[in-house]
């Protein structure tokens, strides 16, 4: 699946647009990339953990030239550590729940989709009995 297939999976899913999924998927990546680079620590319950790694400096092997060692300079790295909620998933041991979301509207949004009361421009109507 890439991402264009997740954003659409996700707007079915939740009965948002394509593009406040988007926006949201956008903001989510953003914030996680920006907590790794700062060393942080992503832990979502039951799906998994994102974490920094450091990776020492070591010697490796040109694949064309077999003969010839290269050295491989430290560097730190993105890690992705799964939550056994996640694993039992995966391997079958636990079935995927129903997703359950709750669909709250601003209420501004709200008012207007009810059709909030409407102001009128002109002359107030007079019952007639």
């Amino acid at each position: 699946m890439n991402k264009a297939e997740l954003v659409t999976q996700i707007a079915h899913a939740t009965g948002h647009n394509k593009v406040q999924v988007q926006s949201a998927l956008a903001a989510t990546l953003h914030v996680i990339t920006g907590a790794l680079s700062r060393g942080e620590r992503i832990t979502l319950i039951g799906f998994g953990t994102f974490e920094r790694r450091q990776r020492q400096a070591r010697v490796g092997v040109n694949p064309q030239d077999p003969k010839q060692k290269l050295r491989i300079a430290a560097a730190r790295v993105p890690a992705f550590r799964a939550g056994q909620e996640l694993k039992d998933i995966v391997d079958g041991r636990a079935k995927l729940p129903n997703l359950e979301i709750s669909r709250h509207e601003p209420k501004h949004a709200a008012k207007a989709a009810k059709g909030g009361k409407k102001k009128s421009g002109g002359k107030k109507s007079k019952k007639r009995r």
